[in-house]
């Protein structure tokens, strides 16, 4: 397979996430089904950390097999779980990190007030009929609502896990396997439409001081897709030209890391609605789903 066609397998496996995307811009989603999308996409996020570190331990656990053989010596799998250790460490803990950053630079960053009409700095007086509202930008993420920034640390987790799949769907093209390079795409397309509703999720509940709902952007769901999609078609280039199994387990554990990192935070968001039994079956939609989709996959032997 050429690597022109392999790159368009790779996009449409990449851009299948945009589907579930269009779900944040519902206007007045109810608190039901805000808790149920919450839910599912924790399910969703739990499945890809197990499939995820199910994939980066399968090379320690052939190295240790290799040495329970006799065929090779220890130096691959303590090199490979270091690996694992180090990525899912820095995936995790990095993001705790980050948001601490974030918190201290939106603790000190004074927002800039403009006039909703003129887009002009505006004087606040004492009483008035304009409401001022606050200049943000896609790109200055530390003026973001907490929903925001958790969505795009949801996007950023699946982004490193697409990219390993798309080095799946480059390596199987490279080696002119073409019936399974198909299957991959179609069953990585499947999966990652999926993901769409775990990056939206954090976004259904986000309301201004009104209570009011607050829809994102087409250009903001379009950034978080290209973020979460994107490297999907980054790694089937790379996969096509090079592999490596190093870099491999490295952005799975990376991947693991900050969906798991994730997941903790989209819980405690659903332990606020105190409604658990909402929470265990959107956990079982999405974990249901995870595991439909990655099984045309598994099918396809890989």
């Amino acid at each position: 397979m050429s690597f022109e066609k392999t790159l368009l397998l790779g996009f449409i496996a990449g851009a299948t996430i945009f589907l579930g995307l269009p779900i944040g811009r519902l206007r007045r989603p109810a608190p039901n089904l805000r808790a149920m999308l919450n839910a599912v996409a924790v399910g969703i996020l739990l499945f890809l950390v197990w499939d995820v570190l199910s994939q980066a331990w399968e090379p320690i656990d052939t190295a240790l097999s290799d040495y329970h053989a006799g065929n090779g010596g220890l130096g691959d799998a303590i090199g490979y779980g270091i690996l694992l250790a180090a990525g899912l460490g820095i995936g995790l803990l990095g993001l705790v990190a980050y948001e601490r950053w974030m918190d201290r630079r939106a603790g000190t960053r004074r927002a800039t007030l403009v006039d909703p009409e003129t887009d002009d700095p505006l004087v606040l007086p004492d009483t008035g009929p304009t409401t001022p509202r606050t200049r943000t930008s896609v790109l200055m993420v530390d003026s973001w609502s907490p929903a925001r920034q958790l969505a795009l640390m949801v996007a950023v987790g699946i982004g490193l896990h697409n990219f390993a799949e798309g080095l799946a769907i480059g390596q199987s093209a490279a080696k002119s396997e073409v019936a399974l390079a198909t299957l991959l795409v179609i069953g990585f397309g499947l999966h990652n439409a999926t993901e769409g509703f775990g990056i939206t999720a954090p976004l259904a509940g986000e309301t201004d001081v009104h209570g009011e709902r607050i829809l994102p952007s087409w250009g903001l769901l379009v950034v978080l897709g290209i973020i979460g999609g994107g490297p999907t078609f980054i790694g089937t280039g790379i996969g096509y030209s090079f592999t490596s199994e190093w870099m491999s387990v490295a952005f799975l554990a990376l991947a693991a890391g900050s969906i798991l990192y994730v997941v903790l935070q989209l819980v405690g968001v659903a332990a606020k609605t105190r409604r658990m039994d909402i929470l265990a079956y959107g956990v079982f939609i999405g974990l249901v789903a995870g595991f439909l989709t990655d099984a045309i996959v598994t099918a396809a032997g890989a």
